[in-house]
């Protein structure tokens, strides 16, 4: 999993609440577990305007042009606004590949869903929480300016505006540990792989019926 230290990137407003994850990605992608490929259906239904399907040329399917994403002032964006319950419904953790997958590293909301929240952490993705009216002047600031960066620092953990507005954000110590150090499930495992070891070496010799 690729760290996440500091970022300065393009924001993409998604100005609704209650975003689900079918929305994030729909049940029909759900198909492969390889956690790449699918950032081409990533909210899929807003995008286009058509049906999508699994290993559908995305390329020549008709474009929802009044859609974020499609628009071409956003085009490079790597990080997400949105409003409360961001990543609502199902548990999938399609929805994070999806975004992560499209280019998106970090999202903004005053609050998410709590297992999208951790499934995001465990991808290398920041889900940073910011009270509801620092949201609302985020938005508007995105909508006047073309071009809207954000700085997002996770060891100050802290989101500064163009104009040097700095904004604090809370965050779980061990999950900051995880991302600053791109330390997924199995990297948190590998941490402990000489006690693992050790102690295998010693049920071996207590009991070594139990490897035959």
């Amino acid at each position: 999993m690729q760290a996440f230290t500091q970022l300065t990137g393009l924001v993409v407003p998604i100005d609704r609440p209650n975003v689900d994850t079918d929305a994030i990605i729909p049940k029909q992608f759900l198909k492969s577990i390889k956690r790449t490929g699918f950032g081409p259906n990533l909210f899929d239904e807003w995008r286009y305007l058509d049906k999508g399907e699994p290993d559908q040329d995305n390329s020549k399917r008709p474009l929802n042009k009044d859609f974020a994403l499609n628009q071409a002032r956003y085009q490079g964006a790597e990080i997400l606004l949105a409003r409360d319950n961001f990543g609502c419904g199902s548990s999938r953790e399609h929805a994070p590949w999806a975004l992560y997958d499209f280019g998106i590293r970090a999202l903004i909301a005053p609050s998410y869903a709590d297992i999208f929240f951790g499934n995001a952490c465990k991808n290398g993705l920041l889900p940073l929480t910011l009270p509801e009216a620092v949201v609302d002047q985020l938005f508007n600031e995105v909508a006047a300016k073309v071009g809207y960066k954000l700085t997002v620092d996770l060891a100050a953990q802290s989101v500064t505006t163009p104009g040097g507005q700095v904004f604090k954000f809370d965050f779980k110590a061990d999950l900051k540990e995880r991302l600053l150090h791109g330390l997924d499930d199995i990297g948190i495992s590998l941490k402990y792989a000489d006690d693992i070891k050790a102690y295998e070496a010693k049920k071996k010799a207590e009991a070594p019926w139990l490897f035959l």
